[in-house]
This record gives structure tokens, C-alpha cells and sequence, in this order.
């Protein structure tokens, strides 16, 4: 393998070498609840504690410290959808250069906060990454800054296949490490790190089943593109791979399998409440495939927690949602009679079946409502599935017809 490879083992333990002092070795967390659900043991490389909120801050950094004096005179410029920008952006202020970052007009504020809180200019142009990427090429051919490619560079996939380096000294039998992809450099860098230095570790990447460029590309041995990219998870929402990360992807990685953004969320979900961890889809996605039994190994398993740069506001839908799934909030519709106690009456039988009322709604000028009677719709936090029903079944035996909206 490494005779043809465009990046080799050397060059990433010389990568290793320029990010020392200069990013976190970041933990390798075993997890006991995760371990419990797939009868593995799960263990968690936790790049959203990583410097910048992501794996990126690797790469982009290894990249802009292999530039020439001429090419960092000139600045550099990128395209992200949010963690290769703030990786640059550091990387920029610490070799103190300007640093221009084209990223999509959907990208999460908080991602474009971040970025220009770390000293650069942000550009907001197209719908995904790819869009974002023909802009900033735009702009490179005006302004003569240094490219610095998200994903489809040497010292790029160098810089975060460092990973992999530190997951083998930190559990030397691992014997499958699990790896989102977007653009495929993480990917990309881990498998030569590792199946250099360890052959018989399984290397798998995963993909949103709405954004799969790479996993066709891994199947068909050739480079296959996509006409959209389409799941929450921004970070991995790339239409066209890298051909420098395809080429080594193709001959380093055992497998590459899907998965869909309802699985992605509710991993993000049980990240957030059982591992007190906040992760980015993205970051996520790698887990969800161990948990919906995507990958076929068992053993030690290390899946690749890539970051944790997500939105406060879209968290909140994630977990709304995962509690509507799950049984735990739940809206009820029923009919009482418009007079003085019947709502009271109602919230005394939904108390004693122990729900929590979020919210009630009371309106008795509904048309398709009889004179005298008001409809009712009422949020309840509730523990399960079961305890919805137990509620439903308490209301119907006094005489309220229930039913869950």
C-alpha cells in the first residue's frame, strides 16, 4: 500500500511533529453505556473537545505551517461549512497572516461567530460546501491567496490522520475504528496511519444516506460525484469527494456504509444525555452506525467523535424531537364542557397519573365544537410510550374522548 500512496506514514508522523504544543491529544473515552447497547466495547476519541470544536484545527494547521514565507505573504483562503474555517482561521492567527473563509449562507451562526472571532473574513456564498468551494476558487484567482483545501491536500490528510496515531498508542488492540467522512480527509489520514502501523485494525468510514459521494465512489472503485447533499449534517454535506482522499480511501479502508439523519439525531441526542457530550451531526454519525449495527465487527471499537461546533438553537429541536420520539412529550386533544371547574377537573386526572402539564390551550369558539363544550389540546412530559397510554386509557374511563395529536 504505501508505494502508491500520496500520503504516507512518514509524512504523518512529521505532521505529528508540527502539531505538538499545538492541539489537545484528545481523550479515548471508553464508554460503558454504548458498550452495554452493541456488546462491544465502545470507546469515544472525543475530537469535539479538540481546539476549534473539531478534528479540523489538524490539517488546516499542518497545512498553513508547511507554507512558504512567499505563499503566507499572500494570505490563504478556504471553503467550509464551518470547522475547516475555524481551523484555518486559528491557524492564520497564529502565523499571523490574513485569512479569508468562503462558507455556505446556511452555515450555522455559531460557526461563522467562531470563525471571525478567530480573526478572519467570512464570505457567505451557495446553498453547501461545494457551492461555498467554487467561490472561494473565484476569489483565489483574484486575490492571489493561498488555497487551503478542506479535505483533497497532502498536508490536510497528514494532519488528521495524527489521529489515528494517538488512537493506536492509547489502545493498541483496537480492532475497528469507525470514521465519519464528507470530503474523505480524516478518513483518508487515519486508514494510512493506522494500516501502516497496524494492518490487521478494520478501518470504516460513514456517510449520510442523503450525501453518499464517497461510499458510491468506495463501492463502484471509482470517483462518483452526487447532485445535492442532502442531510442536517452540515459538515459532512459534500457532493464531490476529494480524487487525492478516493485514492486512498479505495485502497486503505475495509468498508464504507449510510445512514440516515433520524438515526444521526437520535445519537446526537444520546451523546447529550447519557455522555454528557455535545456533538455536531457530523460528529455524531460515526456512533450511530456502531448503535444501528452498521458495522459488523465486534470487538474494541473506536468510533470517531469528530466535533462539537452545532447549534444551541438546533440543538433544541434535536431534543424536542427526540423526546417526541421516544414517548417522553406528548400533545393531547380532548372535548370538555364550557363551564366554571370542567378544565380543573381535567388537570386533576392528568396530575394523578402523574404527567407534568407543559402547556394547555382552551378554546371554545371552535367551529367544528358543539355549543357548551371547548376543545383542549395539552403538552405532557411524560416518563415513556406506556405512560402515555396509561394517561390516554385514565381520561377515556371518565369520559374524555383523548386521542394524541
Amino acid at each position: 500500500m504505501s508505494e502508491t500512496a500520496t500520503v504516507t506514514l512518514a509524512d504523518i508522523e512529521k505532521a505529528r511533529e508540527a502539531l505538538t504544543g499545538v492541539i489537545h491529544h484528545t481523550t479515548l473515552d471508553k464508554s460503558n453505556t454504548f458498550s452495554t447497547l452493541t456488546g462491544s466495547e465502545i470507546y469515544l476519541k472525543l475530537e469535539n473537545l479538540q481546539k476549534t470544536g473539531s478534528f479540523k484545527i489538524r490539517g488546516a494547521y499542518n497545512k498553513i505551517n508547511s507554507l512558504t514565507p512567499e505563499e503566507k505573504a499572500h494570505g490563504v483562503i478556504a471553503a467550509s461549512a464551518g470547522n475547516h474555517a475555524q481551523g484555518v482561521a486559528y491557524g492564520a492567527s497564529q502565523a499571523g497572516i490574513k485569512a479569508t473563509i468562503v462558507m455556505p449562507e446556511i452555515a450555522p451562526l455559531a460557526k461563522i461567530t467562531a470563525t471571525r472571532g478567530y480573526g478572519a473574513e467570512v464570505v457567505l456564498a451557495g446553498s453547501v460546501y461545494d457551492e461555498a468551494y467554487n467561490k472561494a476558487v473565484e476569489l483565489q484567482a483574484e486575490t492571489g491567496q493561498t488555497f487551503i483545501h478542506a479535505f483533497n491536500d497532502k498536508a490536510v490528510i497528514a494532519g488528521q490522520g495524527t489521529i489515528g496515531l494517538e488512537i493506536l498508542e492509547d489502545l493498541e488492540d483496537v480492532d475497528a475504528i469507525v470514521v465519519p467522512v464528507g470530503g474523505g480527509g480524516m478518513l483518508a489520514g487515519i486508514a494510512v496511519a493506522v494500516k501502516e502501523r497496524a494492518p490487521h485494525v478494520k478501518i470504516y468510514g460513514v456517510q449520510a444516506q442523503g450525501a453518499p459521494a464517497m461510499y458510491m465512489s468506495k463501492k463502484a472503485h471509482t470517483l462518483k460525484t452526487t447532485k445535492d447533499a442532502e442531510t442536517f449534517a452540515d459538515g459532512i454535506a459534500v457532493r464531490v469527494p476529494g480524487d487525492l482522499t478516493f485514492g486512498l480511501i479505495d485502497n486503505y479502508v475495509d468498508d464504507m456504509v449510510v445512514i440516515d439523519d433520524e438515526a444521526i439525531a437520535s445519537t446526537i441526542l444520546m451523546l447529550l444525555e447519557r455522555a454528557k457530550l455535545m456533538v455536531e451531526g457530523a460528529g455524531a454519525i460515526s456512533l450511530a452506525a456502531v448503535l444501528n449495527d452498521k458495522i459488523s465487527v465486534k470487538g474494541k471499537i473506536v468510533s470517531v467523535i469528530s466535533g462539537g461546533n452545532v447549534d444551541v438553537n438546533f440543538i433544541s429541536r434535536i431534543i424536542e424531537r427526540g423526546l417526541v420520539k421516544a414517548g417522553r412529550r406528548v400533545r393531547l386533544r380532548t372535548v370538555v364542557m364550557d363551564r366554571p371547574g370542567s378544565l380543573q377537573r381535567l388537570l386533576v386526572i392528568i396530575a394523578q397519573t402523574q404527567a407534568n402539564v407543559l402547556s394547555v390551550a382552551h378554546d371554545r369558539v371552535e367551529r367544528h365544537v358543539p355549543l357548551g363544550q371547548a376543545v383542549v389540546e395539552i403538552g405532557l412530559e411524560t416518563r415513556d410510550v406506556l405512560h402515555t397510554e396509561h394517561i390516554m386509557a385514565a381520561l377515556r374511563r371518565e369520559g374524555y374522548p383523548a386521542e394524541v395529536m
